[in-house]
């Protein structure tokens, strides 16, 4: 399961630690800069134990990463990216190989978590993740709704669910303008078989495949908040615990907050299944995320936040929060809420395609997609405009000729 996987290629949270669980004691301040989900909080308060460490855990984290990687020296000295994110800082030089920590300090870890770049490690991967299929089981059983296994199926039983009014809203999606927006069609294109370039770096989203992924998203739509441009995974992942949503495509990282009893009203409810499938794949696409570390800031700081994110990353922290994600490391036991992600990845889910082209791909995915969705512009239209948008910025960027 694993093997494959790895194939895949905003709350601040002060922390301090009484080293009670770590092997290293830390003396160094170091800080930390990830994502928001419920893995990265379980890491990095394992990393806390270590002593003199703040994370902060910011859903706008891939925004303010390059800047504060950027600065002399670094405002965090370790950051959590994924298989995009991880792009920028690369580009700029701003974070390390780490080739000599991995000798010295990470002779444990698994090849498939040594994520390398022409040859040399550029980060540790921890988990991997992907979006699919979540849907309470108690509505579905109801209603005698088989589980949807293609988005046809998904909006047939949305209908259903709709004429018997027992949720806000059949369907939640993380729909938000931007990068969830470019993400979602990502999934959708990818799962319809497409390629997002040419020779060249050119653009390949302006076709059959292209308008198909619209119309899909399109259709999905009708059966959501109708403040879907604002809903990212945080208000898909809310609309379940509040019993407001019976369906979503939804990221693996988000399973456990469904059994969250602190915060959950439907603990036990939401099921984990395949992602949709598209013409030729899942709807999906797979992602690792892991932890980088600065170039700006000195070796020996820098051998202090290695041996910290490596207590953060290791089996005592996995057995504590062993549903929390799909995890790399070892100890994890895959359960009930990791059913989806595995089953999304045995049916052939592609690799989310990180690269400098992608990257500009996928911002102006999110900036153009809404045209269509709100009705301004059709469908060939949006997608020639997506492609011109690419073309400038990748010419100024020199990736197009």
């Amino acid at each position: 399961m694993f093997k494959k996987l790895a194939l895949a290629g905003a709350l601040s949270v002060m922390t301090t630690g009484a080293w009670a669980a770590c092997a290293y004691e830390n003396t160094t301040p170091l800080k930390s800069l990830s994502a928001g989900f419920e893995a990265w909080k379980a890491v990095t308060d394992a990393m806390a134990e270590c002593g003199n460490f703040q994370a902060s855990l910011d859903q706008e984290f891939r925004e303010k990463q390059p800047e504060a990687f950027a600065a002399k020296p670094a405002l965090y000295q370790i950051g959590g990216v994924a298989n995009s994110t991880m792009v920028p800082l690369l580009n700029a030089g701003t974070i390390r190989p780490l080739d000599d920590l991995v000798a010295k300090y990470g002779q444990h870890l698994k090849p498939n978590q040594l994520i390398k770049v022409d040859g040399k490690i550029y980060a540790i991967a921890m988990m991997v993740n992907l979006q699919h299929l979540m849907y309470r089981e108690d509505i579905l059983n109801d209603l005698g709704i088989a589980v949807p296994t293609t988005y046809a199926e998904m909006l047939d039983a949305a209908a259903k669910i709709k004429e018997a009014g027992v949720v806000d809203y059949p369907i939640g999606g993380t729909f938000k303008t931007g990068w969830n927006l470019g993400e979602e069609f990502i999934n959708n294109f990818l799962g319809e078989g497409g390629e997002f370039f040419t020779d060249g770096n050119m653009p390949n989203i302006n076709n059959e495949k292209g308008v198909a992924a619209l119309e899909v998203m399109k259709a999905l739509t009708e059966y959501m908040d109708p403040e879907y441009l604002v809903s990212d995974s945080t208000y898909v992942q809310q609309q379940f615990q509040q019993g407001k949503i019976a369906m979503a495509n939804l990221w693996a990282s988000r399973a456990a907050a469904m059994d969250d009893e602190a915060e959950s009203q439907v603990v036990g409810k939401v099921v984990m299944a395949a992602a949709p499938m598209g013409s030729e794949r899942p709807a999906s696409s797979l992602w690792w995320d892991g932890v980088v570390f600065a170039t700006n800031m000195t070796d020996e700081v820098a051998e202090a936040a290695f041996q910290v994110a490596m207590e953060g990353m290791d089996t005592e922290m996995v057995k504590a929060n062993n549903d929390a994600a799909v995890w790399l490391i070892d100890g994890f036991e895959a359960g009930r809420l990791a059913q989806g992600a595995y089953e999304t990845a045995q049916k052939g889910a592609a690799p989310y395609p990180g690269s400098g082209p992608m990257g500009i791909m996928h911002t102006v995915l999110g900036n153009g997609i809404s045209d269509y969705l709100t009705g301004a512009k059709d469908a060939a239209t949006t997608l020639a405009d997506i492609e011109a948008a690419y073309i400038t910025a990748a010419k100024e960027s020199g990736l197009v000729q």
